[in-house]
């Protein structure tokens, strides 16, 4: 089994919670923590800044497009940062309760 950690970020807490509480509901995710934060980046040929929330979702590799979808379908940003690192490495025991709260994807193919 793969783990991944999901990265993406939201303009305000509601948000936020609005895409965690569907990760969560769905079993797409076994964790998500949040941070405030302050981004500088370029955006349509400007450097801009803004005060946002990144998330922090824990998740098998195999749920990624599945998370993928749900915080698209939900997030408000035109083009939403929405990364997966792959864990190379993780203690047995916190790795076994991520299969233990997120959905068996076992039903599910690789293409």
């Amino acid at each position: 089994m793969a783990y991944s950690l999901i990265i993406t970020t939201c303009a305000t807490k509601e948000d936020a919670k609005e895409i965690i509480n569907a990760l969560l509901g769905a079993k797409l995710a076994a964790c998500v923590q949040t941070q405030e934060i302050e981004s500088f980046y370029i955006w349509k040929g400007k450097a801009e800044n803004s005060k946002e929330v990144i998330l922090f979702i824990k998740t098998k590799s195999e749920l990624y497009k599945e998370a993928e979808a749900a915080i698209l379908s939900r997030h408000k940003y035109e083009t939403p940062e929405i990364v997966e690192i792959p864990f190379r490495n993780g203690y047995p025991g916190y790795l076994r309760w991520i299969d233990a709260v997120t959905k068996d994807s076992s039903h599910l193919q690789n293409f």
